[in-house]
């Protein structure tokens, strides 16, 4: 864990997007998922992290973009009724959610850099909506795409065939074709991402194991996250990346010279360089 003797992120305003919805528990995910573990490993370094799990506050409207929290239930009113009650409550509800995409977009536009989660296996709009938006703003997007395994399903599907029960082993692929369960060992990303990224925005994963200290300190329980992880050891962690990103600005490879140049996405400005203009 870095001593604070860097500099580059004190004041920096990192923006951290990742799925929100589609988990299995939001309340875990809040508490102990990769968001709340990075707020505590950024801490030393006095770098600002947006995290849309926990808002800020807008100054004169201390409630706007504050009901994601309730969302799940809200959103159970949709209907594709198409009828003028249909039509009335999806205005509603397209009306309700708009100050929580108002505020993440905003908090994106603010940002010097993100760090985007983004598993293969799960659903996400706002992820790919918020890195689109950072990268027409020429903002570096730090992606992290894990590997993705089913391990209890390949321990079934032993099981099954030592039981000889074939109608099971049909079930278990027709269920596997039906969740669209595609394995990712590697955890390659999107070719969309490849195509808007440099190569070294990549990460294949985030590396906490190497932080015994810090787990220790924060009291982090054991997640899917850490499994994943002991099971496929990051190539490519991005905590690492980080501490070193707060001591020099890393290069990036032009693949038209052949050669390490300046990186020009990263522009992290000072704070308070303003107050200094007259």
């Amino acid at each position: 864990m870095s001593d604070g003797s860097g500099s580059i992120l004190q004041g920096a305003r990192i923006y951290l997007s990742g799925p929100m919805d589609f988990l299995l528990s939001a309340e875990q995910e809040k508490q102990s998922g990769w968001r709340s573990r990075l707020r505590h490993f950024l801490k030393p370094f006095g770098a600002i992290v947006y995290d849309p799990w926990s808002k800020p506050v807008i100054v004169g409207q201390d409630a706007y973009g504050q009901n994601y929290e309730y969302s799940s239930k809200t959103r159970a009113q949709w209907t594709f009724e198409d009828n003028e009650s249909g039509q009335q409550i999806r205005a509603e509800l397209c009306h309700e959610f708009y100050p929580t995409v108002h505020i993440n977009r905003r908090m994106v536009d603010i940002c010097d850099f993100i760090i985007a989660y983004c598993p293969t296996n799960v659903y996400s709009v706002g992820t790919v909506n918020e890195i689109i938006r950072a990268r027409s703003q020429n903002k570096p997007v730090l992606v992290v795409s894990p590997a993705i395994d089913y391990p209890s399903w390949d321990k079934l599907t032993e099981h099954l065939k030592h039981s000889g029960d074939k109608q099971a082993l049909t079930l278990l692929d027709q269920l596997k074709n039906e969740a669209l369960l595609k394995s990712n060992p590697n955890g390659i990303p999107s070719p969309w991402y490849l195509g808007i990224l440099y190569e070294d925005y990549f990460f294949d994963g985030f590396g906490f194991n190497l932080y015994a200290q810090l787990k220790k300190d924060s009291n982090w329980p054991k997640t899917n996250l850490d499994e994943v992880e002991e099971r496929h050891k990051p190539k490519k962690p991005l905590l690492p990346y980080l501490e070193k990103l707060n001591k020099e600005i890393p290069k990036r490879y032009d693949r038209l010279h052949q050669d390490f140049v300046e990186n020009t996405d990263w522009m992290i400005l000072k704070p308070g360089i303003h107050e200094a203009i007259d």
